[in-house]
């Protein structure tokens, strides 16, 4: 797929926050130094009610800080599942006000099952089980054999892992064991609770290089209209400072035909591979503590109509 950032729209857009709760004025105090700098660059900045657009309520009253008719936007905040940011995405045509990241393209490059086809061969191989709470034993017996029934592998949802419950809700030792593996996936899905999003996901652990404190050494990479615009650390590990091979991950974010997406990448233990751990939109990705994200919002801002 060829891309093309195009001339430049007409109007630069703006960048939408969430709203502080106490003070629904102001971006949320998590976002405010990206808000800073966005107009430190001379761009436009707004506040939506995140609170209520996860939670379901009223999208036209979520967004009427927005001011209407004034341009193409981005979202920079907290998830939001893929209907959440359908709602938001049509509350804000609603106001004459167009996301540059479409619903449908939010979903694929959000959630595992969208990305997951176009990076097979760079990521840990997985499998996933729809539903809103814990399979069945037989279900989980046929997602083990898919993984090749036996060896370790990791639990997650559509988006995110209980990566700091490891041994209680992610590692799972050896697939084999049918009762270990109803036990983690159980604690997992129980403790996600009503934000188990998507299903429950199956992925083959690898072993990759580690820091001192027995973390795995990660870079997040920002890429726009299929171009990496910001390298850095993982958000868990602000410290740690890599520059990862992106000779094969550009082709794959390019297929995957998303404008604003990150990726994790690691290094396998033993080849040295760099291998994609996740794949996320970049509106609702986090930035490590440090970072300076003028070059990002810089390129947010300057960005064109789309492929």
């Amino acid at each position: 797929m060829g891309l093309d950032r195009g001339p430049g729209p007409a109007v630069a857009p703006t960048v939408l926050f969430p709203a502080d709760p106490l003070r629904p004025h102001r971006p949320d105090p998590h976002f405010a130094a990206e808000a800073r700098c966005v107009a430190e660059l001379g761009g436009a900045t707004a506040v939506v009610d995140h609170d209520a657009l996860a939670a379901g309520g009223d999208a036209r009253e979520a967004v009427r800080r927005v001011p209407a008719d004034a341009g193409p936007v981005w979202y920079r905040g907290w998830m939001l599942s893929p209907r959440a940011y359908a709602t938001l995405e049509a509350a804000l045509a609603a106001r004459g006000r167009t996301l540059l990241t479409p619903a449908a393209a939010y979903a694929r490059a959000h959630e595992l099952p969208g990305w997951y086809p176009d990076f097979a061969a760079h990521t840990p191989l997985s499998t996933w089980l729809p539903g809103t709470g814990m399979p069945d034993d037989a279900a989980l017996a046929r997602a083990a054999a898919r993984l090749g029934g036996s060896g370790p592998a990791v639990v997650k949802d559509y988006v995110k892992s209980r990566k700091h419950e490891w041994a209680e809700a992610c590692h799972v030792p050896d697939l084999a064991d049918q009762a270990g593996l109803r036990r983690v996936v159980g604690r997992f899905v129980e403790l996600q609770g009503e934000f188990l999003a998507g299903g429950v996901v199956l992925r083959r652990f690898e072993r990759f290089v580690r820091d001192a404190e027995g973390r795995a050494e990660e870079a997040r990479v920002w890429w726009l209209d299929g171009a990496p615009v910001l390298v850095g650390p993982h958000p868990d590990a602000p410290g740690v400072r890599l520059e990862p091979d992106l000779t094969a991950v550009g082709p794959l974010v390019r297929a995957l035909g998303c404008r604003f997406v990150t990726t994790d990448l690691a290094r396998r233990s033993g080849d040295g591979a760099w291998r994609v751990v996740e794949v996320g939109d970049g509106q609702v990705s986090d930035l490590p503590r440090g970072i300076d994200a003028t070059v990002l919002h810089a390129a947010l801002l300057a960005a064109g109509p789309g492929y």
